[in-house]
């Protein structure tokens, strides 16, 4: 099915371009989201009829969405999520949550311009895509975490597997010092089990005394 570009479409053209594009794409996609049009003779008179106006408006909202980009990109959002020891979440992160943790933050940002190109199933820090605009985009970073605490450990640098070995490291740490103090309290009690007695000829003039 031809269809003419009423806007740049990644990998497929620029804004006037008609192409030729498979007619289920065409009729769920470029059409209802006012992408295209389909390659009609009408359609394309009318298409030239209306560029200035339509190149003026892409233009327009090609400035705002790059004025959207420099705020936004590199800002980084936490998402708080249970997850197991080893960092597997129980669910994932959609693109409504990368959305809501953006939005929560002040940023004003559709689930539909989110783009994952892959599921996020794991903690950790991870960089996402937002496209503002079909010529601009934004990349900004989703902190997946169990906690605010460990979100902001996540975000000076540390990996849910160094937090866990320093947790672990941690917890031999104080094992070993309270096998120490046991020790240490052993010991005491054998010194105090082997301390000679006092003679006896000394405990009896002790008893005369008193």
């Amino acid at each position: 099915m031809h269809v003419i570009l009423l806007e740049r479409v990644a990998k497929l053209g620029q804004m006037g371009d008609v192409v030729d594009v498979k007619p289920g794409y065409a009729r769920n996609y470029l059409l209802p989201q006012g992408k295209a049009l389909s390659a009609s003779k009408a359609n394309i008179e009318a298409f030239e009829g209306r560029k200035s106006q339509l190149e003026a408006q892409n233009l327009e909202s090609k400035k705002e969405a790059e004025a959207m980009a420099d705020k936004l990109n590199g800002q980084q959002f936490i998402v708080i999520r249970s997850a197991s020891d080893a960092g597997a979440l129980y669910g994932s992160v959609t693109t409504r949550d990368a959305a809501d943790a953006a939005t929560a933050d002040g940023f004003t940002v559709d689930r539909k311009q989110v783009v994952l190109t892959a599921p996020i199933k794991e903690l950790g820090l991870h960089d996402v895509q937002v496209v503002l605009h079909p010529e601009v985009d934004a990349t900004i970073q989703l902190n997946v975490a169990r906690s605010p605490e460990e979100a902001e450990l996540q975000a000076s640098g540390k990996s849910i597997q160094e937090l866990a070995a320093e947790e672990e490291a941690e917890a031999e740490f104080e094992i070993a010092e309270l096998f120490d103090d046991l020790g240490s309290a052993a010991s005491d009690d054998d010194d105090l089990d082997g301390a000679p007695a006092a003679p006896a000829d000394d405990a009896e003039d002790d008893a005369a005394k008193a």
